[in-house]
């Protein structure tokens, strides 16, 4: 079977497998708090991206990685990571909101520049990718839930959490 077909399925049953965990299970958890507690376990998920510079690691990527695909994506993760660290420092402050709202915004754009340029560089193959296949397959889908997730905080109105009860 082509591996770009078997990327799709894995990537496909990745999204799937979270998205059940994170409606059955985490969303009815944490949608009750403020944001200030509920985006915690989201922020503390995001701090494990320091997974994507293994893109850069020859002998875990593949050797015929595009530098293209690579570099953003290890580079766009480790700024995630600050930017995860940040938010759970000023979640509790007066900047707390827009900490997590500039951390959401780069940290989905990275994951679905990544995807973009997955489906659409010509020279990437998901066979290229070696050890790291489980990022974009395993560790992407459980992230772009957890971005979700945030998003769905950051737009609901106050009134929709234990503090306002």
């Amino acid at each position: 079977m082509n591996d770009f077909i078997l990327f799709g399925i894995s990537v496909t049953l990745g999204f799937l497998a979270w998205g059940a965990l994170c409606y059955s299970y985490i969303w009815p958890r944490v949608k009750v708090y403020p944001i200030s507690e509920a985006a915690r376990p989201l922020l503390y998920l995001n701090l494990f991206r320091f997974a994507g510079a293994s893109f850069l690691i020859p002998g875990v990527a593949g050797p015929r990685l595009p530098g293209d695909f690579a570099a953003p994506g290890a580079y766009g993760d480790l700024i995630a990571v600050a930017l995860a660290w940040a938010a759970l420092g000023l979640r509790r402050r007066s900047a707390g909101i827009a900490a997590l709202w500039v951390f959401n915004i780069w940290g989905t754009g990275d994951l679905l520049f990544a995807f973009y340029k997955g489906l659409f560089d010509p020279d990437f193959h998901p066979a290229d990718l070696g050890a790291t296949f489980y990022i974009p397959t395993v560790y992407v889908p459980l992230l772009l839930c957890a971005h979700f997730m945030i998003f769905l905080m950051l737009l609901r109105p106050a009134s929709k959490s234990i503090s306002a009860q």
